[in-house]
């Protein structure tokens, strides 16, 4: 009976304290979007989600205001 090894990438196995060895793949490091990147979860895209809901808001309750009616039944819901 012959037994082959599979060649192992280096940086994907882990071993404990022990020496033994584990198949769980490493975390790659966390990166951080800078305040300039165009796309990301950063404070600037958090504000702009933000200030972008508060007009959302005050856009369906001027609409109720003005139809009398509520936004989803205005819409058709």
């Amino acid at each position: 009976m012959t037994t082959s090894t599979l060649p192992i990438p280096t940086g994907l196995i882990t071993t404990d304290g022990e020496g033994h060895g584990n198949v769980y793949a490493r975390e790659p490091k966390m990166e951080y979007a800078a305040a300039d990147a165009g796309w990301g979860f950063h404070e600037r895209a958090e504000k702009l989600n933000g200030r972008l809901a508060m007009v959302g808001f005050v856009a369906a309750l001027a609409t109720e205001l003005l139809t009398g009616e509520g936004l989803l039944h205005t819409i058709g819901l």
